[in-house]
């Protein structure tokens, strides 16, 4: 009974995690633990077969495109590093390549990440591969950065610039990794 409460009360992808959480204590208290083992088994697994990797390098693509359009001279450049810079000539030039090959990395890290995420969470259209990417942001992303910015006084308007160029990125990796799967 717990059971079939429990599916018909997450029905939401978003709980998915809960229920099979959930499902795992009532299959437990009934007794019945080797019913949910398959259950058990695939919430640990990742399955990197189910990733769509042209889709994953299109992602790593906007990502360099988007990041070159929010950090232009003529949007938020001079604002971000007139703080973060601190009097710095140009940003970055001691080892351009080091910078940008570890930029292309992170950038590959986070789509393969959001593609197992927006997998594991259902999301197969555009819309709910966006909200995946939306709720990474909003639950990781957002907070952390604050933390960040706020403790090396950096303030609100940095805070907003940096994470503003990450939201428009997880949000775009969301909808192309659900809309392209």
């Amino acid at each position: 009974m717990g059971r079939v409460f429990v599916q018909e009360y997450f029905v939401t992808s978003w709980n998915a995690f809960c229920l099979l959480n959930l499902e795992h204590i009532f299959c437990y208290n009934a007794g019945k633990v080797g019913a949910c083992q398959s259950i058990l088994e695939m919430e640990a697994e990742m399955d990197f077969s189910s990733i769509n990797w042209l889709a994953v390098v299109v992602c790593v693509v906007v990502s360099m495109v988007s990041g070159s359009l929010w950090y232009n001279p003529r949007t938020f450049f001079p604002a971000w590093w007139k703080v973060v810079g601190a009097g710095k000539e140009q940003p970055g030039m001691e080892n351009m390549g080091m910078t940008w090959g570890l930029t292309v990395l992170s950038s590959f890290v986070q789509a393969v990440a959001m593609a197992l995420m927006v997998n594991f969470m259902g999301g197969m259209t555009a819309g709910s591969g966006a909200m995946v990417g939306f709720m990474i942001w909003l639950g990781f992303i957002a907070p952390t950065y604050l933390v960040n910015k706020l403790f090396a006084g950096h303030g609100l308007k940095i805070w907003a610039i940096e994470v503003g160029n990450h939201l428009v990125n997880f949000v775009l990796f969301g909808a192309i990794l659900g809309a392209w799967h």
